[in-house]
């Protein structure tokens, strides 16, 4: 996927209503973001933060994460890194920046309605909103599953879809959290490979793969199959009573911002009710639990988020994936 750069310097006039001076006071000069949002998604996001702040002028470049990080990364080794803000898809990417110290600590930033839960310690980055693992199954499966056990049912056998870890990040985050928590672990993972997974590539194979019949179940994240679900997929998604993983497409500011202050106010605005209005509308969970949710998602109090070590999984997570690679056969 190609890298989109777009550099906006006016908000748009359906924002204009939403500009406040004294949230606007002494907030200006240019902010480079780089980040995985989809393009639609951070264009408003762009034009709701600039409402705020209209002093401030924002390139942004958009482009999947792994593309994000190897252009990042030639600029760090060029000794130029633009980005002032990452707006990334998941924790595991910036704790491998943390520890090489790219990332600047921001206590000053404003945590909003965030749960403690979701805080990173150190405040390197910040979890913006919830895109979680959950099963999805066909309208006419043999049963309506509640638990991850579920899909070890010898009903189930294989019946159930899920996405590579070697190509899903959300996937690979999935895996570990599976891996980590001590009720489920290696053999969970062991009895769901024994019973019949097939690894179908990204999340959208896995949506057809159901919606098609062709398995009864899925693994796969939330709002894709709610959404097709809501045009009149025959699929219905669940969110397991024992948890769900989740990445939180979390914001950090680069130690090389040459605009903090500015820096500062887009995180501000991201973890602001205003911000996670934003994040519910574009579809999305939102960080903030008081945040009313998307069409067809339940009361994010409702949902278990299964805990992960993002530090420790940073460091296991590729011998994780081979581990898995030999257990499936890929």
């Amino acid at each position: 996927m190609a890298l989109h750069r777009r550099t906006l310097g006016l908000a748009a006039a359906g924002f204009a209503a939403l500009r406040t001076p004294a949230l606007a006071q002494g907030i200006s000069g240019p902010l480079v973001l780089y980040t995985s949002q989809l393009e639609p998604d951070a264009a408003q996001t762009v034009e709701a933060f600039r409402a705020r702040h209209p002093g401030v002028t924002v390139e942004w470049i958009r482009a999947g994460t792994g593309q994000i990080m190897t252009r990042l990364r030639a600029e760090i080794a060029a000794g130029s890194p633009r980005p002032d803000v990452l707006l990334l898809a998941d924790s595991l990417t910036f704790e491998s920046l943390r520890a090489e110290g790219r990332l600047r600590p921001s206590p000053e930033v404003q945590l909003a309605g965030t749960p403690p839960a979701q805080v990173e310690a150190s405040r390197a980055y910040f979890a913006t909103k919830l895109i979680t693992t959950g099963i999805v199954h066909h309208a006419r499966a043999p049963f309506t599953p509640k638990a991850w056990q579920d899909l070890v049912d010898p009903r189930a056998r294989n019946q159930v879809a899920m996405p590579s870890p070697a190509v899903s990040g959300a996937a690979a985050i999935h895996l570990t959290a599976l891996a980590q928590n001590p009720a489920l672990g290696w053999p969970f993972i062991e009895r769901l490979v024994a019973n019949g997974v097939q690894a179908r590539g990204g999340n959208g194979p896995v949506l057809q793969a159901v919606a098609g019949a062709e398995r009864a179940f899925g693994i796969a994240i939330d709002y894709l199959p709610i959404r097709e679900a809501a045009r009149g997929a025959p699929i219905r998604f669940v969110f397991p009573e024992d948890g769900v993983s989740a990445i939180t497409e979390p914001a950090a500011i680069l130690s090389t911002t040459r605009n903090a202050p500015a820096a500062i106010a887009f995180l501000d605005f991201l973890l602001s009710r205003e911000g996670q209005s934003l994040a519910a509308r574009q579809g999305f969970l939102p960080i903030d639990p008081e945040t009313a949710p998307p069409a067809g998602f339940p009361d994010p109090r409702t949902i278990r988020i299964m805990p992960l070590d993002a530090a420790r999984a940073a460091t296991e997570q590729p011998d994780l994936l081979r581990r898995f690679a030999t257990l499936t056969g890929g």
